[in-house]
């Protein structure tokens, strides 16, 4: 999603923010109207956190149950769902229903989590993913690993560039593709690779392997390397990087775009840069060499989706 501007900070009054991240046309009255429905929310946050959900689509239907734009679970879809069109129903899967709802639910939870101590914001994101209870628990963030992620995620893409920011041109794309291809056969590094080059890495993979001792790349730092080669600065991680680019449909595609993988938007585990004809480049895992693979080399390919970057750095 491209953000023009940055988040507006918690504690305005209602109607004070205003919207300024890219949505679908037919959602931005009821994202604009959502996101002040308390002080604690703002149109940009609300509108991040449906991308992170759901990709706008109204159809979204995660694995574990959860339903529509806003990704309701059925059981918190009863005790918050609103009729926010009038029609006399309140249906999950109409955004005129589950925008609204969404946004009276972040102002419940906002209630809930008010005296934790830390980022506001925070704590109402990682109660929305994880419940107020986990949150009031751990006194803020809980430390569960997809709950974290999804809080850095919707905050990255809310907040990111208040200078302009437009897709990344062809020019910055086939830049990025040519120096990720000079890496090729460069060692798999966990933790390795950063916007000048490989690097040595960290410790450890989730199968205990360590990247202290390889200089190389791991799947986002490479992409990391590429992008930066064309003027744009990309997140570390690859759920990061997947919050700061737009997603795209399968008719979309062109080299350059990056090719992400995990179940949920929070839960992304890899990303590849894709060359065309179906094939990425990429740092598959430890043990391996920067490679091209088919796009099909994993189970669980998520999205495909540009990085943005600011006008002031395009070229």
């Amino acid at each position: 999603m491209v953000v023009a501007a940055l988040v507006q900070g918690a504690g305005q009054t209602p109607g004070g923010a205003a919207l300024s991240m890219a949505v679908p046309a037919a959602y931005e009255q009821l994202v604009q109207d959502a996101g002040n429905t308390c002080p604690e929310i703002n149109p940009n946050l609300l509108a991040a956190l449906l991308s992170q959900e759901s990709g706008f689509n109204p159809k979204a239907q995660s694995q574990v149950g959860a339903q529509g734009i806003a990704q309701f679970m059925p059981s918190t879809w009863e005790t918050h769902g609103v009729d926010g069109n009038g029609d006399g129903k309140r249906d999950v899967w109409d955004p005129k229903d589950a925008i609204p709802a969404s946004g009276k639910y972040l102002c419940t939870i906002a209630r809930d989590v008010k005296d934790i101590p830390g980022d506001r914001q925070s704590n109402i994101l990682a109660a929305y993913n994880a419940g107020s209870g986990a949150v009031r628990k751990y006194g803020g963030v809980p430390p569960y690993r997809e709950t974290q992620n999804y809080v850095r995620s919707i905050k990255a893409l809310a907040n990111q560039n208040n200078g302009g920011s437009v897709k990344t041109s062809t020019g910055q794309a086939a830049t990025a593709v040519n120096a990720a291809e000079k890496m090729i056969g460069m060692p798999y590094s966990w933790g390795g690779g950063n916007a000048t080059g490989p690097s040595k890495g960290t410790c450890c993979s989730p199968m205990g392997r360590s990247g202290a001792s390889i200089t190389g790349f791991d799947c986002s730092g490479l992409t990391l390397y590429a992008y930066a080669q064309a003027g744009i600065s990309l997140p570390r991680t690859a759920a990061e990087q997947y919050a700061a680019s737009e997603p795209l449909s399968p008719g979309q595609m062109r080299p350059g775009d990056l090719v992400f993988y995990g179940a949920s938007a929070s839960g992304i585990h890899h990303v590849g840069i894709y060359v065309g004809g179906g094939w990425i480049i990429n740092a598959p895992k430890p043990g391996t060499q920067v490679r091209y693979d088919p796009m099909d080399m994993m189970s669980d390919l998520f999205a495909v989706a540009r990085p943005v970057s600011s006008t002031k750095k395009e070229i």
